[in-house]
């Protein structure tokens, strides 16, 4: 009888244990499909943004057809749209800004973890924080008001007696006369007006500054201290460390911090509508006025209707096109240095 109690007791904690089973199995089961769900959700939301931009643009495409990608008219009171001016405008001062941004940030996320003592890299990293923390207007307001007035008696008149082929003094510049056609990229009718793609370009790189350094230093801090102090050991200087040991550990996480500050450029909005210039007369230096995507879009959205609406959601689809191409060369670049290091 006592054995029958016992065998009695074993079934149900085995039936207990199986039902336990059987119910964790179906909340693994549960928790899977959410996490696809919400996976699948982030996916469907980029699919249908791009795929409502690209059908309430179809009218321009249509009526322009591949014109609306090289054309530079942009006149509503006739309703001729054309592309080619904001691409230009917002390819221009991404890059612009990257050129700018990237050393910097380097610099600044090298300095916190290797150099800088440790009382002071609590306040300048609450200081890179606090300046990602800023709003974009306020830059804008920050680049209209003060940055581009000294653009306009500083840097502006320096470059175009350097580097333009009509300089103020009459000098052409040895740079000028060997390179074939960089003086077109700084020429400039209004020497006087401090707005411009280069000014923009500036401002989108004091924005992504705090993002791209961010993104460093944090990576730089993942390298063993162990690898470091053994080539300390060996001699090295902190120069041959970074470039030897810290740099090769952590490319492919620096490459991707780059690439989030090109995508925080690409889509600025506010703070490069106050300084461009908003201007839809195309040319190739870097001292005129111009437009963005982003900036176009928010200045004209407003009283838009009919063929010109479309041709800003056009340019909207245009912009996820510019953004994806950016971060498929993103990823082919770090397939490729995998590919080399043998991963």
């Amino acid at each position: 009888m006592h054995a029958t109690a016992s065998n009695a007791v074993t079934t149900a904690a085995k039936s207990a244990e199986a039902a336990r089973n059987a119910k964790d199995s179906r909340n693994d089961v549960l928790f899977g499909w959410v996490l696809k769900a919400c996976a699948l959700l982030v996916l469907l939301a980029l699919i249908g943004a791009a795929a409502s931009t690209l059908w309430l643009g179809q009218d321009a495409f249509r009526t322009f057809g591949w014109g609306f990608l090289t054309s530079s008219v942009w006149d509503p009171s006739n309703d001729q749209y054309g592309a080619l001016v904001p691409i230009m405008g917002t390819v221009g001062t991404a890059l612009i800004a990257l050129v700018v941004a990237v050393p910097i940030s380097f610099g600044i996320a090298l300095f916190l973890t290797e150099i800088a003592p440790q009382w002071l890299r609590g306040p300048v990293s609450s200081a890179i924080e606090l300046l990602a923390g800023i709003p974009s207007i306020i830059y804008g307001m920050w680049g209209l008001f003060i940055f581009a007035p000294f653009v306009a008696e500083h840097i502006k008149p320096w470059l175009m007696n350097n580097f333009s082929a009509d300089p103020a003094d009459g000098k052409v510049s040895w740079l000028v006369t060997h390179v074939p056609g960089i003086a077109k990229f700084f020429s400039s009718e209004y020497s006087f007006f401090g707005a411009g793609v280069l000014t923009a370009g500036l401002v989108l790189a004091v924005m992504i500054i705090p993002f791209i350094s961010s993104v460093m230093r944090e990576v730089f801090q993942t390298v063993p201290t162990r690898l470091k102090e053994s080539a300390y050991a060996l001699g090295s200087s902190t120069w041959e460390v970074v470039w030897d040991i810290v740099v090769p550990y952590t490319r492919t996480a620096v490459i991707g911090g780059v690439f989030l500050g090109l995508g925080r450029a690409l889509g600025e909005t506010m703070a490069v509508a106050f300084v461009l210039g908003n201007t839809f007369k195309f040319s190739w230096s870097f001292l005129e006025t111009g437009s963005s995507i982003a900036s176009t879009i928010a200045n004209q959205f407003g009283e838009a209707q009919g063929l010109q609406k479309s041709a800003l959601m056009a340019l909207a689809f245009l912009l996820f096109v510019v953004t994806f191409i950016v971060l498929l060369i993103a990823r082919l670049m770090l397939r490729r240095m995998a590919t080399k290091e043998g991963r």
